[in-house]
């Protein structure tokens, strides 16, 4: 399911400015976010992609407020991270605990009392699918139904933006897609903005309209994940001589599947056609091959540790 087609506003619901975080001190320290910057537009799905020890939770836990940055600003709806305005976001960082021998609709009720939103303790439980099993005790939910519930415990107070930690983390495939289905509804439906990390980069490329991939705490790629795809794409061509092909194009073209691949811009395949048929060369196939998002992860994050 892409997202191509999907209007994103341009004001951001989260801004990250030049944030720096650096664990422990001298030789020993670590350096989990160097001068990160980006934004989450607003009614968005928006994934944080990048291979452990990159600062994806890092980063979670500063907008939470359970890490202060070293330097740099974060903002939220276009005013300071605060406890006042923290409020304006739903959270579930990290696997979700509960008191096993309570119910789904006693923890909903327990923490709609502190926001003073009782009210919406059934329509939670209805948009997360727990209806049915409100009245049973945590201690025999499965996983998935643990997740739905985490979620639920981040709606309750009326959210513009929700924080997701690993949210498929642990579901087995029926979990994934139903997950899959309400990321999708609460930001195409009721317009929140969602801000995710996971490394499921099959489901991300499924849910998420933006992404940011960082490696060592820094960024070193962001866009539409269609955008991205595009970036890294390459060209195919079955013709008579490839062998003539591959020696114009040198590093840029590499034999496989019949024929060559051509790493060029998408912009410039016209112009490639023309003058290939220009020059009598007869082609037999042409088209645009686009990677997976696994591919774009893999080629951004080996290029920035080099």
């Amino acid at each position: 399911m892409r997202r191509g087609a999907v209007h994103l506003s341009t004001e951001p619901a989260i801004s990250f400015i030049s944030v720096d975080k650096r664990f422990g001190r001298g030789r020993t320290s670590v350096l989990a976010l160097d001068g990160l910057s980006l934004s989450v537009p607003k009614g968005s799905v928006y994934g944080l992609l990048g291979p452990n020890g990159a600062g994806k939770s890092t980063l979670l836990r500063i907008l939470a407020g359970l890490l202060t940055a070293d330097r740099g600003d974060v903002l939220i709806f276009g005013a300071p991270a605060a406890p006042a305005n923290r409020r304006r976001l739903g959270m579930l960082i990290e696997a979700p605990s509960f008191y096993p021998f309570l119910t789904a609709r006693e923890h909903l009720q327990m923490l709609a009392r502190f926001t003073g939103t009782g009210a919406l303790v059934e329509p939670v439980l209805r948009r997360i699918g727990l209806e049915k099993a409100a009245d049973k005790a945590v201690s025999g939910f499965s996983l998935g139904m643990k997740q739905r519930l985490g979620i639920g415990c981040a709606l309750i107070g009326q959210p513009e933006a929700i924080i997701l930690d690993e949210p498929t983390n642990g579901l087995d495939p029926d979990g994934i897609l139903e997950m899959r289905a309400l990321i999708d509804e609460l930001a195409h439906r009721d317009g929140l903005t969602v801000l995710l990390s996971s490394h499921l980069l099959d489901e991300v490329q499924r849910v998420c309209d933006r992404v940011a991939i960082l490696q060592h705490g820094r960024l070193v790629a962001e866009g539409a994940v269609a955008d991205l795809l595009d970036r890294e794409g390459r060209f195919f061509l079955s013709v008579d001589t490839p062998d003539t092909l591959i020696e114009e194009f040198g590093a840029r073209a590499e034999a496989g599947d019949g024929g060559v691949y051509v790493k060029i811009d998408s912009e410039q395949v016209p112009d490639l056609i023309a003058s290939l048929a220009g020059a009598g060369m007869r082609i037999h196939e042409a088209k645009w091959v686009k990677p997976d998002l696994e591919t774009v992860f893999l080629s951004q994050t080996r290029e920035a540790g080099r």
